[in-house]
């Protein structure tokens, strides 16, 4: 057996050539580096299987586009394939759709011109080709964590979603997931090293008009496709778009499509008739100021009943608290912009009275418009009234960029996770809800008048584990004979069930305090489990439900309504006319051309000339919001025997975090009186504060400013240094995240 010989390395001969090194070796190193690159290429371009290939790749070349077009149907085919995670159905697919198919793959077929750009053109064709399947990967991914499918105002919440990674992957997935991108990365830089490059004469100004070509060529394509019904440029259904028209063609329309386009019509006048001279811009009520009652909207993540679901069975009810309100109270379907995710935009439904269906596909107008500019809201139109307008979210006030957007919308404060001590949690990691009741409270406390509460749960949010996670669950679940699927529904049902509890005690509270109230519970969008509008009674997976309770003895009458026809039933049933849209909507809902004018309301409001303000002016002129509602403060100080400090104060969550001379420091939080500093060193005269800061170490409150003096804290007037942190402060901080 031969010995393999391991040659000791030459530390010292390398040091001293690396001592002596001069330019003039560096350049031969280069020079000689390139003629044994080239060397390589010619023996592989000399070789003889190089030489038995060249008729095929003349024959190739020659024929390039054709053989482009090819892959660009085999890449297409596989894409689907991923997506409807079927070949079978990706089959189903090309052989019913053919035309669709074809026009899917002349998408990725024009974007494969820029090819002829470069010289590394294998390089350029594997780079084109790993990066469709990569958007085709995610797109299957996230089909199997909900139903909404991948578009690109998904880049828009990235932030958001890495920071919840640890919510939809195991360990295991996320190590494998790393390494699989990483060997991706390795394969594609060999094959740049290994891919040689194209040796003809290149022709770069006529590629690049080759390029423009095939573009302009798709864009016609895409219009005489539209015209002839193939395709649609209208996504009602985004999941069911994507089913119909192809993965590549709707991913490329929510790049280019958003906002809201310039409906036909749109001008001075027709807006005039539409809003009534100006007339739906004006607030208001019926009732006397002590008779109006406070308002609270509680949305409820991922809730439905679950016995509309036809095949599931109970031990018992899992929402009797909702089903007695169901039974006594207003109740109903509510229909949602999404299935399985889209919180956000059921919450901007609700909030603005605008339809989800005039915007770009799969739009995030809580990261595109409200995240920059003032938007009316049902918060600008009850503190016309002198309501209070209080929001809360048992999770980070950063997510889905809300600091900013409830500052552009009018609320007078807004409670996020950082503020609260939350001290249970779903084994899933997501805070229950039930610490949203004495938050509440404290925010309807803000004020000695009426509120406007609206409060985001978050307990019931995926993804919903197929193992067993708990032990003694107390509803359990039956109908399903797949193991892991009967887990997820028990760990969801039962998620439901601690949401139910939630809104017995919230109305037990708000009874309590003796204040008329109205408070309506809904939910923002089905759960991702998989489920068809077959698996329900309603027979339509845009359904979740709600109910409207209330101590003023309001008349029961049940009905259906869409997220953003919500706000302005409840207020019309209090007699309360307020908001441009929500005053739309109880004017004209159920007449002729209701959602076309709402169309052209919502154009002229949001990216047109907002002819309906020029009487009135717009309702909202700048934010004033604050974060949170109590300010923490510290108390006193004490120093340890180990030479370490113990900060005593109040209000302390775990998020609030010490500043010394406005530098961060690494504290311990204990509880909500007490921070532990282990590393920092105090001195005279040092100023300290402490601050509730959330992701990305956005600053959202701050306590007074205390100074350091012979070994106790002095108050400071506020405002007298400035926090070093990258980004300090939320309003006007458009970046969020």
């Amino acid at each position: 057996m031969k010995k393999v010989q391991i040659k000791k390395p030459d530390f010292r001969g390398f040091f001293h050539r690396m001592k002596n090194l001069k330019i003039e070796d560096l350049k031969a190193y280069w020079i000689a580096r390139r003629e044994r690159r080239a060397r390589i290429l010619e023996e592989r371009r000399n070789s003889k299987f190089a030489r038995r290939m060249a008729p095929v790749y003349r024959f190739m070349n020659r024929f390039s586009l054709v053989f482009h077009y090819l892959l660009a149907c085999i890449l297409n085919y596989f894409i689907e394939a991923i997506s409807r995670l079927s070949l079978f159905q990706a089959w189903e697919y090309l052989t019913e759709t053919p035309k669709v198919f074809l026009f899917n793959a002349f998408l990725i077929f024009a974007t494969f011109s820029i090819v002829y750009v470069v010289r590394r053109r294998v390089f350029a064709r594997i780079l084109l080709s790993v990066f469709w399947l990569f958007l085709g990967a995610c797109n299957g991914y996230l089909l199997t964590k909900r139903v909404t499918p991948f578009n690109a105002q998904d880049l828009k919440v990235l932030s958001d979603a890495l920071s919840l990674t640890g919510n939809y992957f195991s360990t295991f997935e996320l190590i494998m997931l790393i390494i699989g991108i990483g060997a991706v990365i390795l394969w594609v830089v060999s094959m740049w090293r290994r891919g040689g490059q194209f040796t003809g004469k290149m022709h770069r100004i006529i590629a690049l008009f080759g390029v423009a070509f095939w573009i302009i060529a798709y864009m016609a394509l895409t219009e005489a496709a539209i015209d002839r019904r193939i395709i649609s440029n209208y996504f009602g259904n985004i999941a069911f778009a994507y089913e119909d028209y192809g993965f590549p063609y709707c991913f490329t329309s929510s790049i280019f499509k958003t906002g809201i386009s310039e409906p036909a019509g749109y001008g001075e006048e027709t807006m005039e008739a539409i809003s009534g001279g100006g007339k739906i811009t004006q607030s208001t009520t019926g009732r006397k100021e002590e008779e109006l009652p406070n308002i609270i909207f509680v949305q409820l993540e991922s809730y439905f009943d679950p016995t509309e679901v036809e095949w599931l069975q109970f031990s018992e009810d899992p929402i009797p608290n909702l089903r007695k309100m169901y039974e006594e109270y207003s109740s109903g379907y509510f229909k949602v912009p999404s299935v399985g995710a889209g919180t956000a935009n059921t919450e901007f439904e609700v909030l603005t009275g605008m339809s989800m269906r005039f915007f770009g596909p799969g739009e995030y107008p809580y990261k595109t418009y409200a995240k920059t500019k003032l938007l009316e809201s049902a918060a600008t139109a009850l503190t016309s009234l002198g309501y209070g307008a209080e929001a809360l979210h048992n999770n980070g006030g950063n997510f889905y960029s809300r600091a900013q957007v409830f500052n552009h919308m009018g609320f007078d404060h807004y409670t996020s996770k950082e503020f609260m001590n939350i001290l249970q949690t779903t084994p899933k990691g997501w805070a229950t809800d039930d610490i949203l009741i004495p938050n509440i409270m404290d925010s309807m406390d803000t004020t000695e008048g009426q509120d406007f509460v609206f409060a985001i749960s978050v307990q019931g949010h995926g993804d919903y584990p197929v193992e067993k996670m708990i032990e003694n669950p107390a509803i359990q679940v039956g109908g399903v004979e797949d193991e892991g699927r009967r887990n997820a529904w028990e760990y969801y049902v039962n998620e439901v069930y601690e949401m139910d509890q939630f809104a017995g005690d919230l109305v037990k509270a708000v009874e309590e305090r003796g204040e008329p109230s109205v408070i309506v519970f809904y939910g923002d969008h089905l759960p991702t489990m998989d489920l068809q509008a077959k698996d329900l009674k309603s027979r339509y997976l845009y359904n979740t439900n709600y109910v409207i309770w209330d101590n003023i003895g309001l008349k029961k009458k049940d009905g259906n309504y869409a997220a953003y026809q919500i706000m302005a039933e409840v207020l019309d049933r209090l007699d309360i006319h307020s908001g441009t849209v929500f005053n739309y909507h109880q004017e004209r809902r159920q007449t002729k051309n209701y959602l076309a004018d709402l169309e052209l309301l919502q154009y002229d409001i949001l990216y047109g000339k907002q002819y309906v303000y020029e009487e009135s002016g717009m309702p909202i002129t700048s934010g004033h919001m604050a974060m949170g509602v109590k300010d923490t403060s510290i108390t006193s100080l004490v120093e340890q025997l180990d030479g370490t400090y113990s900060i005593y104060g109040e209000n302390f969550t775990k998020q609030s975090k010490v500043y010394i001379n406005g530098e961060k420091q690494n504290s311990t939080f204990l509880n909500n009186t007490r921070i532990d500093l282990k590393e920092s060193v105090l001195e005279e005269e040092d100023i300290v504060m402490v601050a509730q800061v959330g992701s990305s170490n956005t600053i959202f409150r701050t306590s007074k400013e205390y100074k350091y003096r012979d070994g106790r804290f002095v108050p400071l007037p506020r405002n007298t240094t400035t926090v070093k942190a990258g980004r300090n402060a939320f309003i006007g901080n458009d970046e969020g995240e």
